[in-house]
């Protein structure tokens, strides 16, 4: 009897899933299902439905591999956990995208021996401040490495003070010097956790609900798998699952050396292969402005995909943002945007989420919206007295937390518009255009567009700020393509190796990037589903 192996890869946008035989490799059923971010396990059980939709019994199944790009998309887009971090010992001051950056007297010497003694009083005052303002604790003592002593003394301590809140030590996820770069590993284990221990309990409760009863491996950002413990205790290890898949499927193609580029509903990310292997991070995983001790393939991930907010001024101004909104075409009953679509602030509209959590019992937002249906975000001030910045943060808690769906006009809107998409409502997507053209004064088709222009834009952007850190140092790279265009001339690139797209929305912007880019791009077999598969391929490797 055939047996196979399954391969998920859950996106901020989409679930893809693959059924690939053990004996030959080839796909045998795909499927791509919404990623219902209120409950996970929703749309992995709608795609692994689809894959036993041929008679192909669950028992079969040998091996469940996952990869995700879940954690790459919140640290993206500035969500998960609220962390504080204690840095111990003497150490220049750094910044964190954190609640809360903390130093302390402590740490240790090169030799381990104590530097300082550590600030008990101060630590324990911080802590109960803290306590009702994070929901994790990271913790990085000068030299560590050596000796881990005061970072377990601060680890006891918050159990003490603040029992029940996971604590995430550097010298336990990293053995490297760097002080930055330790305490960002730490804070991403810490930042991540709570969203990982969902997305697993999700991934468990579809299986269960198919009745499949075999081994799980989650694909490492190194392109090795894990057990599912494991993926609990170091969440950040996922911090390039999604690439590491990438690679692995972009490996299989015909072009040995390329430059592979998956086009997501929320992030574009870059990957190099050379000579059929994916090229590995000298220095650990850097997204964004985090930079790691994280294991992981050479890569960039950056913003920009099918549901990134497209947002326009008055002067006509069209961009591309770095949070993902629901289209308006993947929105049920969505009201006419003609009645609360504008520029600016009301670029997009509140949708609650109805589910028992207990913030929905007490939060002014979302009691409203229960009560009276969608909102903009004015009328949202207005009705609850939080004004400005305190309800756009509030809107993108209650968002990250699901308790509210934020839906406005995207690239996926514009290519329902233009009639090269026909996944949703094109009827919601053309009178989204309509107002906006309107409130800019273009006509719809141009405003459309434009709205692709920018997109395509954004992710040749990524293209080159990859191979232009891969080949200068950071600052060379920003300032050459900061300054492509000026008063006295202008810079064109043209890449001496092919593109090889990935992703459900990498045929709509490749071909034109990759003319203006003046290289090929070629785009493999399943590649609309080419993640799902390269962690199958992990996966199998693997088990």
């Amino acid at each position: 009897m055939s047996t196979y192996c399954i391969g998920i890869d859950t996106g901020g946008t989409f679930t893809d899933a693959v059924l690939l035989d053990t004996a030959t490799g080839k796909v045998a059923q795909q499927a791509k299902e919404r990623t219902t971010h209120h409950d996970l396990s929703i749309g992995v059980a709608k795609a692994l439905t689809k894959l036993f939709s041929m008679g192909i019994a669950p028992g079969s199944v040998t091996q469940l591999a996952v990869s995700t790009t879940l954690a790459t998309n919140a640290v993206v887009e500035g969500h998960g956990a609220r962390v504080a971090l204690f840095v111990l010992g003497h150490v220049r001051h750094f910044k964190l995208p954190i609640v809360a950056n903390i130093f302390l007297k402590g740490g240790h010497t090169i030799t381990g021996k104590e530097d300082q003694p550590l600030d008990m009083e101060e630590l324990i005052d911080m802590i109960q401040g803290l306590r009702n303002e994070v929901d994790s604790y990271a913790v990085c003592g000068a030299m560590s490495i050596h000796n881990a002593t005061h970072e377990l003394v601060t680890e006891k301590a918050i159990s003490l003070v603040d029992p029940g809140k996971p604590v995430f030590c550097s010298h336990q996820v990293s053995t490297h010097p760097g002080m930055l770069e330790r305490s960002a590993t730490a804070c991403l284990h810490a930042k991540l956790q709570p969203l990982m221990v969902s997305f697993l309990s999700s991934i468990q409760r579809a299986m269960l609900t198919l009745d499949l009863q075999c081994p799980v491996t989650i694909i490492c950002g190194d392109g090795t798998g894990a057990s599912l413990e494991k993926t609990v205790e170091r969440a950040a290890v996922t911090m390039a699952s999604g690439p590491a898949a990438t690679a692995r499927f972009g490996a299989t193609g015909e072009h040995k050396t390329a430059l592979i580029v998956d086009i997501g509903g929320t992030t574009t990310d870059i990957c190099l292969v050379k000579d059929g292997v994916p090229t590995m991070s000298k220095q650990g995983c850097r997204i964004g402005q985090w930079r790691t001790h994280v294991d992981a393939v050479d890569m960039y991930t950056a913003a920009g995909g099918g549901d990134s907010h497209i947002k326009c001024n008055p002067k006509g101004e069209i961009t591309l943002h770095s949070y993902r909104v629901q289209p308006l075409a993947m929105t049920p009953e969505l009201p006419d945007p003609k009645h609360w679509l504008k520029t600016g602030k009301d670029s997009y509209l509140v949708l609650p989420i109805e589910t028992n959590g207990d913030h929905q019992s007490t939060d002014p937002v979302v009691q409203y919206l229960l009560a009276n249906g969608p909102a903009s975000p004015s009328r949202l001030e207005a009705a609850t007295g939080i004004q400005g910045i305190a309800m756009e943060k509030r809107l993108e808690r209650l968002a990250y937390d699901q308790h509210v769906i934020l839906t406005g006009f995207t690239p996926t809107d514009a290519l329902h518009a233009m009639g090269l998409l026909d996944i949703g409502n094109a009827d919601a997507s053309l009178a989204g255009a309509a107002v906006l053209a309107a409130e800019v004064g273009l006509s719809p088709e141009i405003f459309y567009k434009q709205s692709l222009a920018a997109t395509s834009s954004t992710i040749e952007k990524i293209i080159l700020t990859y191979l232009a850190r891969t080949t200068w140092s950071m600052e060379q790279a920003a300032v050459l393509l900061n300054q492509k265009s000026n008063d006295f001339f202008s810079i064109q690139f043209s890449l001496d190796l092919p593109i090889i797209g990935i992703g459900a929305a990498a045929k709509y912007f490749l071909p034109d990037i990759a003319k203006r880019l003046q290289t090929t791009v070629s785009f493999p077999e399943h590649f609309e589903v080419g993640n799902a598969i390269g962690a199958a391929l992990i996966g199998m490797e693997q088990h």
